[in-house]
């Protein structure tokens, strides 16, 4: 659960270059049509979830609401949200009911102080799928530092792949026990870590090297 001290500083994100930053960003629209229908009124805790939702819906909730974070958020809240220090770390926010309460109130409305816009309301522009769309990406994300005991072999594995070498099977297996063990900053129980989803691109039919060694390369880079 947040603590008070945390709690104050997200109510932060919301400092007066924010409102600057956001002033001079069209919202960009997000496509929701991969997720179910969650009704008109608001909801309070997340359904995408995969407890809730399952595997596949969680999946996709993570990849649109990486998309939809990126295009919409990042701007203040800091690249995959890790904060730069413009606006606190979203990552934080406690993975339930809590946490979804304090992020759907700010989504929808936006937040103001003294008459002057800190933060615009994305609720009646990107709407409620897209939400907790966003919501269910930043939750996932990893730790400070949870990737740092296995970056070594993560290197390795990454350079076996661009030059695609390795059995894909063999990779993909050692990645997902990795990826078990990444914790996330928000105390959701799975963490979508460059191991997770490099794993994902090796595995199947049609495994992607190139793809994997990619996102293996930009998941080390951000978390450092």
């Amino acid at each position: 659960m947040i603590n008070a001290a945390k709690a104050g500083a997200l109510g932060l994100c919301l400092s007066a270059g924010m409102a600057l930053a956001h002033g001079d960003v069209a919202p960009q629209p997000v496509n929701t049509d991969a997720l179910p229908d969650v009704g008109e009124e608001w909801l309070i805790e997340n359904p995408y979830r995969a407890e809730a939702a399952g595997e596949e819906v969680w999946a996709a909730a993570i990849r649109i609401g990486d998309s939809g974070y990126n295009q919409n958020c990042a701007r203040c809240h800091g690249l995959g949200v890790v904060s730069g220090g413009l606006a606190p770390d979203l990552r934080y926010l406690e993975a339930a009911e809590y946490g979804d309460e304090w992020y759907v109130e700010r989504f929808r409305h936006g937040y103001t102080q003294n008459g002057i816009t800190k933060m615009p309301g994305f609720g009646e522009l990107l709407g409620q799928k897209a939400a907790w769309a966003i919501r269910t990406y930043i939750e996932t994300r990893p730790d400070d530092g949870a990737l740092d005991a296995h970056t070594p072999r993560l290197k390795e594995i990454r350079d076996q792949l661009a030059a695609g070498e390795g059995d894909a099977a063999v990779l993909a297996a050692e990645l997902t026990q990795i990826a078990a063990e990444v914790e996330t900053a928000s105390g959701a129980p799975v963490a979508d870590s460059a191991a997770s989803r490099a794993a994902t691109l090796i595995s199947g039919d049609a495994p992607d090297f190139t793809a994997a060694a990619e996102a293996l390369t930009i998941g080390l880079s951000a978390a450092h």
